[in-house]
């Protein structure tokens, strides 16, 4: 972890960038998702989960998984939850307008970072998660994208691989899309719509079909 004020150096630049993780579409299947997207089956009506997009940054049948909700804004940003008191000035003033999102139902009362990007050449999504303040800081000074997280979601081993097995997840390989906030509230329709027709028919369905 950089030390407050502490400037950082090449070498402690090129250390970070070994931790980050690629996800590349060309990536030879196997039984791990870490580093996939899983988008919640439209039956998946539990509120928590509703329509929603994950990240899987870690995942294994016997350990199983952990991941982030990456289009749960909570409408808040950085400067709105950690005062100067919690984070150092110099941390916080970069930090400040990052947003906040929903991350799971697990640990809520824990804030921590994750960066995000996409490699071109690689044609993957790179990324970074359980972030300090200062290494945050230090992925946004390389270009990254930023988000903050409030709380995480957790499976136990084989308990998302059942969860599969009764369709209430679909998994997806990550796009360059997701990083993009703009359409972050809409993400779950529009990579559906991507996947197929049949898909794109889901996506488009009006969530209370008995109103109309």
């Amino acid at each position: 972890m950089v030390a407050n004020g502490e400037i950082l150096s090449e070498n402690y630049l090129r250390r970070r960038r070994s931790h980050l993780l690629f996800m590349s579409s060309e990536d030879p299947a196997n039984d791990s998702l870490k580093g996939s997207l899983i988008l919640a089956d439209p039956s998946l009506k539990e509120p928590t989960f509703f329509q929603s997009v994950l990240l899987l940054t870690e995942h294994s049948g016997e350990n199983g998984a952990l991941g982030y909700i990456l289009n749960r804004p909570i409408g808040r940003n950085v400067g709105d939850l950690l005062s100067e008191e919690i984070l150092p000035p110099e941390q916080r003033n970069r930090l400040i307008d990052v947003p906040v999102f929903m991350g799971g139902p697990v640990s809520t009362e824990h804030l921590t970072f994750a960066a995000l990007g996409w490699s071109e050449e690689d044609e993957a999504l790179q990324f970074s998660t359980h972030l300090s303040a200062a290494e945050a800081v230090m992925y946004e000074m390389e270009g990254f994208h930023i988000r903050a997280f409030v709380g995480y979601s957790g499976w136990s081993g084989g308990q998302l691989e059942d969860e599969m097995e009764r369709n209430s997840w679909i998994s997806h390989q990550p796009e360059r899309e997701i990083i993009d906030l703009s359409n972050v509230e809409e993400l779950w329709k529009l990579i559906l719509r991507e996947m197929s027709p049949y898909y794109r028919f889901i996506a488009d369905e009006p969530e209370n079909p008995g109103l109309n």
